[in-house]
C-alpha cells in the first residue's frame, strides 16, 4: 500500500489530500478567515450555568459562547489520577463569573458553539502530554507487546530523568513505534518548556483570552498524518516547503527525503483528480463500479446511506448479486465517510441479504475498511432489516458544510414547490387581498415558469377568479424572482 500526502497552499486557504494507491482518502481544509480551533486552550469565563443540562456556557472570546458538560470537567484524586464514575452536579463544579482553563474538542458547528473540556492534552510527534495526571498510556494501534514494553520503559525513564512526573501524564502515540530514547527525551523536554510558558500565560492573562494555539494545518499534517506507509509529501509552496523541510530535518530526519517541492505547471490537486473527487463528494449519489450506487443524505440528526443494485444484474443469482453489491458498497462508503468527513450517527441501509454468512462478510468488510480511519468509530451488526448503525466521532465540520451553504431558493430542503402549487397559492392570496381592500385591479409579480402556467394551463381558472372577485388580474414576469417568490399588488 503506497500513500502520498499533497499539500496545496494559497494565502487564503490550505488544503491537504491523503492519497492511497492513487485514490483520494481524506481531505482537510483550513481557511485563513475561519481556522479550526480544535486543540486550542483558552482562559474563559463562565457566563451561565445550566443545572437542567448539567452544563455551562463559557465566554472564550469567540463569536459564540462555548459549551462545557459536567462530564468534561476534570476531577483529580489524591493519587493524581482523573476520577471516573458518577458526574457531580454542575453547580458544585462551576459558578457564574468563574475563570476556567479549557480546551476545544469540537469546532463550532452550525448554530452551536465550540465544545470544551478541562481535560487538557497537548500533542507532539511521539507523545501526548496531559497536565494534572500521572497516567501513562500507549496507543492500541501498537500491537507488538515487546515494542509496547520497550516504549513504556523508555518513557518512564525519561520522565524520571527529566523530572516531569509532577507536571502530568503521557500517552505514547502510534508514531512512536520504533522511536529511539533521545527522540522521546526531546519530546518530554519540549513539553517541560511549553508547560512552563503556558502556566505563566494562565496566571498573567485575563479571561477571555487564548493561552495556546495549535499548529497550522500543514504543520499538523507533518505531526499527525505521517506514517511509515507515506512515500511522498508534495508541497506546492516554496516557502512552506522550506518551513516543513526545516521541521522534518530537526525533528523527523527520516522523513526528510520524502518531502518534495512541487513546481509543476499542473495544479497539484489535478495530479490525482482530487478536485473531481471533491466535487463528487458534494453530491448525493455515488456510483459503484459494478453499476450499483449509494445515496447519501446528511441531516442535523444523522446521516443515512442507501445501497442500491442499480444497473448491476449479476451473473449467477439474485442473492449473489446483492452480496457483491453490498461488499463493494461497504468499501466505497467507508472511503466516502472519510472524504466527506461525516460524523455523528450514521445509518447504512444495505440491500437485504438472506444468507447469515453474507451478512457477516459485509460487516467484516465495513469494519476492515474503517480500521484505518483517524476518527474513532463504533459499528453494530447487520440488523434483521439490513441496517447497520455506526457512530463516527465528529470534531470538525463536514466537507459539505465547509464548502457549501443552504440553498437560498429551497432553504436547504433540496426541492422547490412546483409552478402549479405556486399558482394555487397566488389564487388564495388574490382572494384574501380582494376581500380586504377596495381596488379596481391586481398585479401579480412572479417567475417566468409561474406566469407561463397562469396564462396557459390555468387561464380558465384565472378567468373564473376575475369574474368571482369582479376585478381584473394582470401578470408580470420578474426575472430575479425564484420559482417560489411572488407578490400581489393592488392597483
Amino acid at each position: 500500500m503506497s500513500e502520498e500526502i499533497l499539500i496545496n497552499l494559497t494565502p487564503m486557504e490550505t488544503r491537504v489530500a491523503v492519497v492511497e494507491n492513487g485514490m483520494l482518502q481524506e481531505v482537510y481544509i483550513e481557511r485563513a478567515a475561519s481556522k479550526g480551533i480544535v486543540g486550542n486552550i483558552y482562559k474563559g469565563k463562565v457566563v451561565r450555568v445550566l443545572p437542567g443540562m448539567q452544563a455551562a456556557f463559557v465566554d472564550t472570546g469567540l463569536e459564540r459562547a462555548s459549551f462545557i458538560h459536567a462530564s468534561d470537567i476534570a476531577q483529580v484524586n489524591k493519587e493524581g489520577e482523573r476520577r471516573n464514575g458518577d458526574t457531580p452536579d454542575i453547580r458544585s463544579l462551576l459558578r457564574e463569573g468563574q475563570s476556567i482553563i479549557t480546551q476545544v474538542i469540537k469546532d463550532p458547528m452550525g448554530t452551536k458553539g465550540a465544545r470544551l473540556t478541562t481535560h487538557l492534552s497537548v500533542p507532539s510527534r511521539y507523545l501526548v502530554f496531559m497536565p494534572g495526571t500521572t497516567h501513562l498510556g500507549i496507543s492500541q494501534r501498537i500491537d507488538d507487546e515487546e515494542e509496547r514494553s520497550r516504549l513504556r520503559e523508555l518513557v518512564e525513564k525519561a520522565i524520571a530523568e527529566e523530572e516531569v512526573a509532577e507536571l502530568g501524564g503521557f500517552i505514547i502515540r502510534t508514531a512512536a513505534e520504533g522511536a529511539q530514547e533521545e527522540e522521546l527525551h526531546a519530546d518530554i523536554r519540549f513539553f517541560k518548556r511549553l508547560w512552563a510558558a503556558l502556566e505563566r500565560k494562565m496566571k498573567e492573562r485575563k479571561a477571555p483570552s487564548i493561552i495556546y494555539e495549535d499548529l497550522p494545518l500543514h504543520m499538523r499534517t507533518m505531526r499527525d498524518l505521517i506514517r511509515p506507509e507515506v512515500e511522498k509529501i508534495r508541497i506546492d509552496s516554496r516557502e512552506t516547503y522550506e518551513t516543513v523541510k526545516g521541521f522534518t530535518d530537526e525533528y523527523i530526519p527520516e522523513i526528510g527525503p520524502r518531502v518534495e517541492y512541487y513546481p509543476g505547471p499542473r495544479p497539484i490537486f489535478d495530479l490525482y483528480a482530487i478536485e473531481d473527487e471533491m466535487q463528487k463528494a458534494l453530491g448525493r449519489k455515488v456510483e459503484l463500479k459494478s453499476g450499483g450506487y449509494l445515496i447519501f443524505d446528511q441531516t442535523e440528526a444523522m446521516t443515512t446511506i442507501d445501497v442500491n443494485t442499480g444497473a448491476f444484474v449479476g451473473h449467477r443469482n439474485q442473492e449473489e448479486t446483492i452480496y457483491k453489491t453490498n461488499l463493494e458498497a461497504a468499501t466505497t462508503l467507508a472511503r466516502q465517510l472519510k472524504i466527506r468527513n461525516l460524523g455523528g450517527i450514521i445509518i447504512i441501509d444495505f440491500i437485504d441479504m438472506k444468507d447469515a454468512e453474507h451478512k457477516r462478510q459485509v460487516h467484516r468488510a465495513l469494519e476492515k475498511a474503517m480500521a484505518g480511519d483517524h476518527a474513532k468509530t463504533a459499528i453494530t451488526g447487520v440488523s434483521e432489516l439490513g441496517l447497520v448503525e455506526m457512530t463516527r466521532k465528529r470534531t470538525r465540520e463536514s466537507l459539505e458544510h465547509v464548502l457549501c451553504e443552504a440553498c437560498p431558493v429551497c432553504e436547504g430542503r433540496g426541492s422547490v414547490k412546483t409552478p402549479e402549487t405556486i399558482c394555487y397559492e397566488i389564487f388564495r392570496e388574490i382572494l384574501r387581498e380582494a376581500r380586504a381592500y377596495e381596488n379596481d385591479a391586481l398585479l401579480v409579480l412572479a417567475s417566468q415558469a409561474v406566469v407561463d402556467r397562469l396564462l396557459d394551463e390555468e387561464s380558465a381558472s384565472v378567468a373564473d377568479l376575475e369574474e368571482f372577485i369582479g376585478k381584473a388580474i394582470r401578470f408580470q414576469v420578474e426575472i430575479m424572482y425564484s420559482q417560489e417568490q411572488f407578490d400581489v399588488i393592488l392597483l
